[in-house]
């Protein structure tokens, strides 16, 4: 640390905006080299052991991380297989429901066309009951204008 007497301070400039300063710094001490250590602190040995130890730790990781992707993707499998059987699941449902749908038209066409014969030939039957009583309201209405007079 640099002591008070080391730092000389200047008054730069005066502004109603603010004020600038410089700091000057003294030389440093010539017994600064002991603060800062010019090479790096020497390593301790390791043993072959360590190494090992901290190879098979490094491998044991390795192998935990790749069983966990594995089973991400197995589980991602699994879901598009799911999704995939719903929408094939889905689209038999929709499929019988379509062919439901057709057979129940057509039965229903068939139904109406049957009514509408059977209507058709009751109304037909009227026709000819009519008929036959205006046929027979005709030949009697002449008859009967005689015989009353």
């Amino acid at each position: 640390m640099a002591s008070a007497e080391d730092i000389q301070v200047k008054e730069l400039d005066k502004r109603a905006s603010g004020q600038a300063f410089e700091v000057i710094l003294g030389a440093p001490a010539p017994d600064g080299k002991g603060e800062f250590p010019l090479s790096p602190p020497k390593k301790k040995d390791v043993s072959l052991e360590e190494i090992q130890r901290k190879l098979d730790a490094a491998e044991e990781r390795r192998k935990n991380h790749e069983a966990e992707v594995l089973k991400h993707l197995a589980e991602k499998r699994e879901l598009e297989k799911e999704v995939l059987q719903k929408a094939t699941e889905n689209h038999n449902f929709s499929k019988m429901a379509e062919e439901k749908l057709q057979l129940k038209m057509e039965a229903n066409k068939e139904n109406r066309t049957a009514l509408m014969a059977a209507m058709n030939g009751k109304f037909k039957e009227k026709d000819k009951k009519l008929e036959e009583v205006r046929k027979n309201k005709e030949t009697k209405d002449p008859s009967e204008g005689t015989s009353e007079d």
